[in-house]
């Protein structure tokens, strides 16, 4: 069991999860799950980890179909600068590995930001923290675990 989803547990929100076999060589881990698990990629989310104003660190939640807006990201943190987290910062601060990072259940409790665009959706697929499996929840529980806000952030 994965930290995050020992923080679901904890916090007896509703989720559920999804497993599935993998493969090394696959570039995109998001896609992946979404093909595996035969679901919308719009539903399926990836985790970012940013460095705020060279200050903190701050996690964006976005659709793996889409790119980060640093832009749009500056904006909804009120920052001036962002900048993608450096990937040892992203292991020391959150527990999981690249491709691996879950938005739940991370070492350190950061800023997060949610996608606008999953406030329409019914569920969300994000990283369950490994590689293979997924945990899927309405995203208004995944902002209440998190206290996570929802901005545009997100850019085609």
């Amino acid at each position: 069991m994965t930290p995050g989803v020992k923080q679901l547990k904890k916090l007896a929100i509703a989720y559920k999860l999804h497993q599935y076999q993998h493969d090394v060589n696959c570039k995109s881990y998001g896609l992946e799950a979404a093909e595996k698990l035969n679901v919308s990629a719009e539903t399926v989310f990836k985790t970012l980890v940013v460095e705020v104003d060279s200050r903190y660190l701050a996690v964006a939640i976005i659709p793996v179909i889409k790119q980060l807006s640093l832009k749009k990201l500056a904006k909804a943190l009120h920052a001036k600068k962002i900048k993608m987290a450096d990937a040892n910062k992203v292991q020391n601060s959150t527990g999981y590995v690249l491709g691996g990072v879950s938005p739940l259940g991370q070492k350190k409790t950061l800023v997060t930001v949610l996608d606008k665009s999953a406030e329409v959706l019914n569920t969300v697929f994000v990283s369950g923290g490994k590689r293979g499996l997924e945990i899927e929840l309405p995203p208004e529980n995944l902002v209440l675990s998190l206290q996570a806000t929802y901005a545009d952030i997100s850019s085609e």
